[in-house]
């Protein structure tokens, strides 16, 4: 082989190698840039829960008698749980081990969707307790907050389910997980926004 031919090889490959890192950071950066117009909408919501919170603190406290603070705080321990599972599925695909990452994977599709089914439990028991939208300042707020927030933990689930399918058709492996880091940074998001309204909400 002459040495045009290999220069010629060595430099598309080297073209190739600098063509996927590039996508690699542009997904990155998409992923944040999107994780930021998310924090703006949560921010507002939140702000407007805590400025009602302020100047009607009585209806809060009658609120708060009639959420069932257990079932919260268990949900909010499968949730953590959930992104724990996230995190070793992610390092068992880092070591090629397939199986491992379906098995943890998996785990965060269970303790996600549990999650969203105990919520549906607690609305439920609220509306059991004549805390609804339509008849209560304070469930307005509450509704529009923890309802948008389990609409992304549906959606993070539909997303783990997709994540655990590439896995199953082992599309990804030790030098190709960028489709799971990205799934990883949405679902942390989705817990961390938790923490600040589980905290807002039901603790304060």
């Amino acid at each position: 082989m002459s040495e045009v031919s290999v220069q010629h090889k060595h430099s598309e490959g080297a073209s190739h190698g600098h063509n996927a890192a590039l996508r690699v950071e542009n997904l990155k950066l998409a992923m944040w840039l999107y994780l930021a117009s998310e924090v703006v909408i949560f921010g507002v919501l939140i702000a407007t829960y805590a400025v009602f919170r302020y100047n009607f603190p009585e209806l809060v406290r009658e609120a708060h008698e009639a959420v069932d603070i257990g079932l919260v705080g268990f949900n909010t321990f499968l949730l953590l749980g959930s992104s724990w599972a996230m995190v070793m599925g992610l390092r068992a695909i880092q070591r090629d081990d397939r199986q491992g990452f379906l098995r943890w994977i998996g785990l965060t599709i269970v303790l996600g969707t549990v999650f969203v089914a105990l919520q549906g439990v607690e609305y439920t028991q609220l509306a059991h307790e004549n805390v609804a939208i339509y008849n209560s300042e304070f469930g307005m707020r509450f509704y529009a907050m923890t309802a948008f927030h389990g609409f992304h933990v549906i959606v993070g689930v539909l997303w783990a389910l997709y994540v655990w399918r590439n896995g199953y058709l082992s599309r990804y492996s030790s030098h190709n997980y960028l489709g799971v880091e990205a799934f990883g940074l949405y679902w942390h998001f989705v817990d961390v926004v938790w923490i600040f309204l589980f905290t807002l909400i039901y603790l304060i």
